[in-house]
């Protein structure tokens, strides 16, 4: 059980370095007072991915949650 939750730990670290680094591009192409049609498609691109992170972190800790109980 302990590797199982270690490797839990280990992937809701990741997802939330990953969901914080979109969060930080993202902070930074709101700064900028227009965009590139390049920099539009990497803005939904970025909030996608960090939906999908977040979408992630909530669905491990549900189980993790889950299992405990």
């Amino acid at each position: 059980m302990d590797e199982i939750q270690d490797s839990l730990s280990e992937e809701l670290n990741r997802l939330h370095s990953e969901h914080h680094r979109y969060a930080q591009r993202l902070d930074e192409l709101i700064q900028k007072p227009y965009l590139s049609d390049d920099e539009q498609l990497e803005e939904i691109r970025l909030k996608k991915l960090k939906l999908h992170a977040k979408d992630l972190i909530y669905a491990i800790e549900r189980r993790v949650s889950l299992a405990v109980v």
